[in-house]
């Protein structure tokens, strides 16, 4: 049903970010590749304008569950991987926020 593929998901930025670097075979992705997979398998996202994806960024930036894990081989941006403590969580589906501590 096409209604439905354009509905907003029930998923925050955490699990979405989350369930696109666990599609990768290497647990890492650059923000284009997250980007992109959000909007393969999201519909809502293609054609909602860039302000989603400021969103991505901070909740990549904010989230301790989120690590940078070496630049791009093009030297453009970094790869961002999952936690080792949080791993384990997000494999079983538990996208429950961590923030940093301030």
């Amino acid at each position: 049903d096409e209604a439905k593929l354009l509905e907003k998901p029930h998923l925050s930025y955490i699990a979405l970010i989350a369930k696109a670097i666990l599609s990768s075979p290497t647990n890492k992705l650059n923000l284009a590749a997250i980007y992109k997979y959000i909007e393969d398998n999201f519909p809502f996202y293609r054609n909602k304008g860039r302000g989603w994806r400021n969103s991505v960024r901070h909740n990549l930036s904010l989230n301790d569950c989120f690590i940078k894990v070496g630049r791009c081989e093009d030297g453009k941006g970094n790869y961002w991987s999952i936690h080792p403590s949080n791993l384990n969580d997000f494999v079983h589906g538990d996208f429950r926020q961590h923030r940093r501590s301030r």
